[in-house]
Parts: structure tokens; C-alpha cells; sequence
């Protein structure tokens, strides 16, 4: 029998999930079959729930493929007729991920870039709106787990539809939805984008996409992609049910469990509650080593905090990483370009016990490194 060592993930994405959310793929399902086109359409209705958005409204898209194939199908789908610009407002890699699937797609766009230690400012965004008044769709990043910021999303839709009503406001919330509340109604949101396998803790394997039915349904035909087309995908799942090409039918029975497991704990408010214990643990832990944060106190969110590298001759990320991964804890490194930065996510299967030994495991790693505690 192999042997493997279980390891908790303090990461971005992948994350951890439960032990029952992995026992319900222990299953075959067909793509066909009468069982399972129940369990997408049970799965898609929760989603809504969970997003506190009218069905008569919104629909939920399920498509196969990591978050980013999500976001994509969201601009190939939406792409704009004629002469009409996409606007990304980013201050991070996921926003300037956007840029780059509109740069190769040929999708027409403006980037509004501000710093990745700052959050989106409204005043700068109502004068770019100002100047330009025709952008048919402004995209923005919910959290943006490079740094950990939280943008103002409602404040931007609102701001968006008051100054352009005519345009399709679309949010990546890859990272929060499930987790922090979000107001689709006061933030005009058309569409968002979210993961199985972040806040709702399923497994990797497909995107969600929620969408303003009036929105989506005048886009038919624009997707330069098959299998991206997300008018062709709600066709079939409101049709027969059924997902165009093969659906990741383990992935399905996993979110619904993980799904069951939410509205168990509290629904998004629960969940919530959970995660700002693991950051304000694993944040005032890393204070008292010593660490300083990327982004100042008030800014900090419960998703990831992203740390500075101690000041030290002995510290070399690569062998702090691995010995953290030799004791079964894997943190990440960081995305921001200015700054020597790793990353400790709070979300996913983690608990305050997990930040507890996790901050143990640091402090470990730190002697073995001698590096004095707490560090410069």
C-alpha cells in the first residue's frame, strides 16, 4: 500500500475538504442518468439559494473546468458587438488575468490598474466612466487572493449602473462567494464567477457562473468558443438537464455534500464566522513571530493574508516551504510584484486547531533555520 502523507492546505486553491465531502465520489454516476441530472439541477437551485438571488432573475451555469475556464466562457460569451470595450478594474494577478484572456481571445479592453496594496477607489473609477461613457461591460476580482484585498463590488455596481445603465457588470468571486456576503440586487452584479472548490470546500473539477437571464440570453452567438459558449451550456442543462460535453459527475457529488455541509454550519454567515477566527489566529500568531503583513490591519481579510519575508540572512523561502511541507503544512508564495511576500490562506477544511499547529510548525521551522524570534 502507498504511503502518503495527509497535508493541510493554507493555500489559495486547491484547498482541503472533509472527509465526507471525499466519501461521496466513491460512486459512479452516468452523464445520463436519471439520478445525477437531479443532482445538477439540486446543485444549481442551492447555489442560488446560497447567493440570495431570484430564480426568476438569475440562473446558475455549472462548467467543466477550473475557475479561470469560468471567467473565460463569462468574456467569450459576452465578448462586445462592434466597437464596444470590455473594462477590467484590477489591482492583482486575477485582474490582470482578465486582461490576458481578453488580450488572446482579441477581445477588445482597458485595463484601470491601481496598486496591489490598495483597494479599488471609487472616485478613480467614476472618472474613468466619466471619460468614457461607452464600455458595454466592467469586470472586476471580488478578493483578490494575491494580496488579499477585498474590492468594493457593490459600491463599483452601483456606481457602474448609475453612470452606465446600459452595461453588464461582471464579478470574479472566485475566492469569497460562500463565505462573505454579497448583495447582488444593491451591486447591480449580472454575473459572477465562482469555484467548487473554494468557499463552498467541493473538490476541483468545474467553474459556477451566475447570471442575469436577460443579459445572458441576448449574447447567443457571440462566443468564439464551443465549449465555452455559456448561452449553448444553459440550453442543455435547462433542456434535457444534461451538460453538453462530459460532466464531472464525482466533482457534482462532492459539492453536493460539501453544499449539505454549508447550510450545516450556518450557511455563509457560519462559514464566515469560522474563517475570521482561523485569520485573526493565524494573523495575531505571525504578529507575535515577528511577521508584518503585506497590507495594513484594516485592509486584512479572512480569506489569505499575505506576509512579508523577515529581514534575515538565514531566510530562504524555498527551504522555509519545505520544511513547513515535511511537517504536513503547505502554505503559498506570493503574487504581488513589488514585494517579497508568501501567502496563508484561512478557508477551506481548517479549523482554529489547524492555525494553532500550523503556527507551531512555524515557530519550529524558524529555530532550525536560526532565525531569532521574533524576526526582524
Amino acid at each position: 500500500m502507498e504511503n502518503f502523507q495527509e497535508k493541510k492546505l493554507f493555500t489559495p486553491g486547491p484547498l482541503g475538504v472533509s472527509s465526507d465531502v471525499k466519501k461521496a465520489m466513491q460512486r459512479d454516476l452516468g452523464s445520463r442518468d436519471t439520478e445525477f441530472i437531479v443532482i445538477v439541477k439540486e446543485v444549481r437551485e442551492e447555489i442560488l439559494k446560497i447567493a440570495e438571488a431570484s430564480a426568476e432573475i438569475y440562473t446558475t451555469i455549472l462548467l467543466q473546468g477550473s475557475g479561470t475556464y469560468a471567467v473565460e466562457s463569462v468574456f467569450q460569451t459576452l465578448q462586445p458587438a462592434g466597437n464596444g470595450k470590455v473594462l477590467i478594474i484590477s489591482n492583482g494577478s486575477y485582474g490582470n488575468r482578465m486582461k490576458k484572456i481578453c488580450e488572446i481571445a482579441k477581445i477588445p479592453a482597458v485595463t484601470l490598474q491601481f496598486s496591489e496594496e490598495s483597494e479599488i477607489q471609487l472616485s478613480v473609477v467614476e472618472r474613468e466612466l466619466r471619460c468614457n461613457p461607452s464600455y458595454p461591460l466592467v469586470a472586476m476580482v471580488h478578493c483578490e487572493t494575491s494580496s488579499g484585498i477585498i474590492n468594493p463590488i457593490e459600491k463599483v455596481g452601483a456606481l457602474v449602473k448609475s453612470m452606465l445603465p446600459g452595461a453588464t457588470f461582471f464579478v470574479d468571486a472566485m475566492s469569497s462567494f460562500g463565505a462573505i456576503p454579497i448583495d447582488f440586487e444593491a451591486g447591480c452584479v449580472d454575473f459572477l464567477v465562482t469555484s467548487a472548490n473554494k468557499c463552498l470546500q467541493g473538490v476541483p473539477g468545474f467553474g459556477v457562473v451566475i447570471a442575469k437571464k436577460s443579459v445572458l440570453m441576448q449574447c447567443q452567438g457571440r462566443s468564439r468558443s464551443l465549449s465555452l459558449d455559456l448561452v449553448d451550456q444553459l440550453e442543455g442543462l435547462e433542456g434535457n438537464g444534461q451538460f453538453r460535453f462530459t460532466p464531472p459527475t464525482h466533482a457534482l457529488l462532492a459539492l453536493r455534500k460539501a453544499l449539505w455541509e454549508l447550510a450545516a454550519e450556518g450557511g455563509v454567515c457560519g462559514r464566515r464566522e469560522r474563517y475570521r477566527k482561523n485569520s485573526v489566529i493565524i494573523q495575531e500568531g505571525m504578529r507575535a513571530l515577528g511577521f508584518k503583513t503585506l497590507l495594513p490591519h484594516q485592509k486584512l481579510s479572512i480569506i489569505i493574508t499575505s506576509f512579508l519575508y523577515p529581514k534575515h540572512p538565514n531566510f530562504k523561502f524555498e527551504e522555509f516551504y519545505q520544511m513547513l511541507s515535511n511537517q504536513g503544512q503547505l502554505i503559498y508564495p506570493g503574487k504581488v510584484t513589488k514585494s517579497d511576500s508568501f501567502r496563508i490562506g484561512s478557508i477551506g477544511d481548517l479549523f482554529p486547531r489547524d492555525m494553532e499547529h500550523l503556527l507551531k510548525c512555524i515557530e519550529k521551522t524558524l529555530l532550525k533555520m536560526k532565525i531569532p524570534i521574533p524576526v526582524e
